[in-house]
């Protein structure tokens, strides 16, 4: 809620909106949906990381002539153990990867959601609200 000055103020500053301002607001908007998007990808990236890393710590206690089951698709086969613990490192590493993609386009994405900020809040002041 506003306080009473500040709906005042909103008054005699009464700014209209021009193309290029609505223009940011959709970017600023479009950015923040990507946003939430690859935040959601990068939890369930580091769950899947987690769940690799804890699967390679408990193979590490079992027999080397033991075969093991690996989940290729929505079938598993039966690997040796030394090759299934090549294609988790496999997998892990592909995973971090991944992760750091993810991570540099975050990156990205919130510079240029903080230079609208400057923009937007520059030009309307507290009558926009751009907290996310």
């Amino acid at each position: 809620m506003l306080s009473r000055e500040e709906e005042a103020a909103v008054g005699r500053d009464d700014l209209e909106v021009r193309r290029e301002d609505q223009d940011k607001i959709n970017k600023f908007s479009r950015l923040h949906q990507r946003e939430m998007l690859l935040e959601d990808d990068l939890k369930s990236r580091a769950k899947e990381k987690e769940d690799l890393e804890e699967i390679s710590s408990e193979l590490e206690l079992a027999d080397e002539d033991e075969k093991v089951p690996y989940k290729l698709g929505d079938a598993f086969i039966m690997l040796p153990l030394p090759e299934v613990q090549q294609l988790l490192s496999k997998s892990t590493d592909k995973i971090e990867k991944s992760v750091s993609a993810t991570e540099n386009k975050l990156g990205d994405i919130r510079e240029e959601m903080n230079s609208l900020k400057v923009e937007l809040y520059a030009r309307f002041g507290k009558s926009i609200n751009l907290e996310t």
